[in-house]
């Protein structure tokens, strides 16, 4: 088993390495599809990284990283099932791509929204349709006795 690379992005600049060592998986038999090898191939694949202790993120990142992942983290480990395909092989790389995406997205910053005003025109447009409103309305009171 090789090292986890995560190729540079918004978070992390240089890429993420997760050491091989840091990553322990496990194999079970998947249900579904799989013909007679179904009960004998243990085709399913568990990842998991222990975000607490991983070397592969800066305190930074992982402080961010387990407050984003709070809900899929059983204390500081992070899991990952794959069993949509029949081959081990590929469920392998199912999972990894999966860690990758989630670890980017995790340690990735949030953007800040930028305030906007409204367009002269939209502001126009909102008076003249409370304008149109107010007349809707007042066309429909009682005249009044004069």
């Amino acid at each position: 088993m090789d090292d986890l690379q995560i190729p540079p992005g918004p978070g992390a600049p240089q890429g993420l390495t997760v050491p091989a060592g840091e990553l322990l998986e496990q194999f079970s038999h998947a249900s579904g599809p799989g013909g007679q090898g179904v009960n004998t191939a243990d085709s399913r694949v568990q990842l998991s990284l222990d975000i607490g202790t991983t070397t592969a993120l800066t305190e930074a990142q992982r402080t961010l990283a387990l407050e984003r992942l709070a809900t899929r983290l059983s204390g500081t480990v992070l899991t990952i099932s794959a069993a949509e395909h029949r081959s081990q092989r590929r469920n392998r790389t199912a999972a990894r791509e999966r860690l990758a995406i989630l670890l980017r997205a995790a340690v990735a910053p949030t953007p800040t929204r930028r305030p906007t005003r409204p367009t002269r025109g939209s502001q126009r447009r909102r008076l003249d349709a409370k304008r149109e409103r107010a007349e809707v309305k007042q066309s429909r009171r009682p005249p009044r006795p004069d």
